[in-house]
Formats: C-alpha cells, structure tokens, sequence
C-alpha cells in the first residue's frame, strides 16, 4: 500500500480514500471500472469459454491496478508478465498470482479457438476467483474495508488451473 504524508501530497477535500493512504490514480482507477466490466460480462456470458476469458481478463485489470498504485506497471528490462510483476512486488498477492498464472495457458487456447477446453465449472471456478481477487485488489487498494473481504480458500478456489 501505499502511504505518503500530506507535504508529500495535498488531497482535496472529499477525495481521499482512506487517512494516510494516497489518492488511487486516474490509471488505476480505470482498471478497476475495466476489472468490474469484464466481471459483469464474465457473468453475463452463457459460453463457458466467454465466461472465462472476461474472468481472467478481469484478474489481469485488477492485477494492473495493484501494479500500477505501486508505480511497477511499466518494468524495465525485459518484459515480464503481471503474474510475476504481482508476485515479485506485492508479495502478498503472490497466490493470486499463482492461481491465474496457471490459467494464462487455458487463456491462450481459448484465444486460439479452442474453446471447448473450458467446462461450465472451470469457468464458474474462474469468476468466482476473479471475483474474490477483486474484492481482495478494492481492499488492498483503500476501496474498501479490509474485514468486508476477508478471504479464504475454499474448496471452489483449491485446486490450481490448467
């Protein structure tokens, strides 16, 4: 999270989130409305494989948030996924990144047509998943009050995507 003192950074009134926390920026707050689109049409969707890529879509946007408050959205040198940027730099995400790090690959066959590879409950475990994660991005990011998104693995979230 980040925090910055008031010299640092003067807020206007009524637009501070939280005290002591900084003003999500204007990029990052377009992701999390993006995150929160891709999640409706995610559950909006009758094709398990639609559900699954507006799902993990919505995790990718929710996980360039993150990385975009922390100011690690654009990293130098060679280029690396939003998986391992989170797990590198916000450690406590790092099984949420794990989790949808192993679905890039389902992702990607999706993309490529093959959409027959995702069952109903794979795609149902994916929004429900990404939903959770979002709740998790809207409270680490100040959104919203930590105890409102306190998360566990559930036996819907246990097993890791192929």
């Amino acid at each position: 999270m980040v925090t910055m003192t008031k010299r640092q950074h003067a807020e206007p009134e009524g637009e501070a989130r939280t005290a002591g926390v900084a003003p999500l920026s204007a990029a990052a707050s377009r992701l999390v409305a993006r995150a929160d689109a891709e999640i409706l049409a995610a559950q909006l969707s009758t094709n398990p494989a639609d559900t699954f890529l507006h799902a993990h879509f919505a995790a990718l946007r929710a996980a360039g948030a993150v990385l975009e408050a922390s100011g690690r959205a654009r990293p130098r040198g060679r280029a690396r996924n939003a998986w391992d940027l989170l797990s590198q730099f916000v450690p406590e995400l790092a099984w949420w990144a794990g989790y949808f790090a192993d679905g890039a690959r389902l992702r990607s066959a999706v993309e490529a047509g093959r959409g027959d590879d995702v069952s109903a409950e794979r795609a149902e475990a994916a929004l429900a998943a990404a939903e959770d994660f979002r709740d998790v991005v809207a409270s680490h990011l100040g959104l919203m009050d930590a105890a409102a998104t306190a998360w566990r693995p559930t036996p819907w979230h246990s097993g890791r995507a192929s």
